[in-house]
């Protein structure tokens, strides 16, 4: 009986349909092709320089460490309540976020104060490029009534020279003057320093990376964004190693703005002036709202929409618009943490002006 029960499970074993295996899973796609930057249109751009040099000041570490004294010395103002760093705070990418800044009593200017990171690049400083170079920009704020407040240029030497600690850090820094020669203590020579000290404030990112041949440091939407960036026509006004900055533009080039600020009209006179602005550099541009020398714009992508739409006559997708912030986000660097380190600056001397909230 055993031996017939195991002959009939081997019959029906045999008889039994063989089960096919399950087909092999279907191949995975290829993965898309790898994004190809357009060669034309990285020829718009260069890597950012370690500074931006003026052969009439040369920079010396003696200038610079003077110079980061004076961005940060409250002293400079007539309440010693704003500095240069009040208005372009360097631990937040050279501004303070706010469409207007505020100064003297609290009063607000008409303009949204621009980065100071990565300046020396411009043709020139303000909105209107009243200022040829950083030096010339830095004179003008401290007397301005509704920033620094400071009555005059005199009155500013007064107080450098009333702390005892920056006669020596001005003999160091030109030591051509002084000691019997011309005071190094000046007006001029003050914005020498800050000029020198910002002519360093450069922030190179993975762009800078890319472009020195690095072709992974940017991510293939980034590279997207870069070709749509150049197919748009954005490259004519945001070019060079500051991406901007290097001309001046009307404002509504191709469709008109409703603004009142007539621009660099206000300082030539010149009616092809009216309404124009220095363009300003996209370097750290997603941490640098609000936008334009108002600052009516807060969000960037708002901002791409808007300079398509009135700069560019051009109609823009949401695809595109990602595709550029993606791209404008790999412009942001890193802050120098070491170079713009708060510094001790010298205490007051016996004669050190008291503040004047008036």
């Amino acid at each position: 009986m055993k031996f017939k029960g195991y002959l009939l499970c081997v019959v029906l074993l045999a008889c039994k349909k063989e089960v096919a295996p399950p087909p092999p899973p279907p191949a995975p796609p290829p993965p898309p092709p790898a994004v190809e930057v357009d060669g034309k249109a990285l020829e718009n751009f260069k890597t950012l320089p370690a500074s931006f040099d003026n052969p009439a000041n040369p920079i010396t570490e003696e200038k610079v460490t003077l110079g980061r004294m004076l961005f940060y010395d409250t002293r400079l103002s007539k309440n010693h309540d704003v500095s240069c760093n009040s208005c372009h705070a360097l631990d937040n990418y050279g501004v303070d976020s706010h469409k207007h800044s505020t100064g003297h009593k609290a009063q607000e200017g008409g303009r949204n104060s621009p980065t100071v990171y990565n300046a020396g690049g411009h043709v020139a400083q303000f909105w209107d490029g009243r200022a040829a170079d950083l030096e010339a920009q830095a004179k003008g704020p401290i007397l301005n009534p509704i920033e620094m407040a400071m009555p005059n240029e005199k009155k500013v030497v007064a107080v450098l020279k009333s702390i005892p600690g920056y006669g020596d850090a001005f003999g160091k820094a030109f030591p051509s003057e002084g000691k019997g020669k011309k005071d190094p203590i000046t007006y001029d020579n003050m914005a020498k320093a800050i000029g020198a000290f910002e002519r360093r404030l450069v922030t190179p990112s993975r762009f800078d990376k890319f472009l020195a041949g690095d072709k992974a440091a940017l991510t293939d939407q980034e590279k997207e964004g870069l070709n749509t960036f150049a197919s748009l026509g954005c490259t004519t006004c945001h070019n060079g190693p500051a991406i901007g900055g290097s001309s001046y533009q009307k404002l509504g080039l191709v469709k008109p703005v409703d603004i009142k600020d007539v621009g660099r009209f206000a300082i030539t006179k010149d009616e092809a002036d009216r309404m124009k602005f220095r363009v300003p550099s996209l370097r750290n541009i997603d941490k640098t709202a609000p936008y334009l020398h108002d600052g009516s714009k807060t969000e960037l992508g708002e901002m791409v929409r808007f300079m398509a739409d009135h700069q560019l006559g051009k109609e823009v997708t949401d695809k595109q618009v990602d595709a550029v912030i993606a791209f404008l986000k790999a412009l942001t660097g890193d802050l120098p943490k070491d170079y713009i380190a708060r510094p001790e600056l010298p205490p007051n001397g016996p004669k050190t002006p008291k503040p004047d909230p008036g």
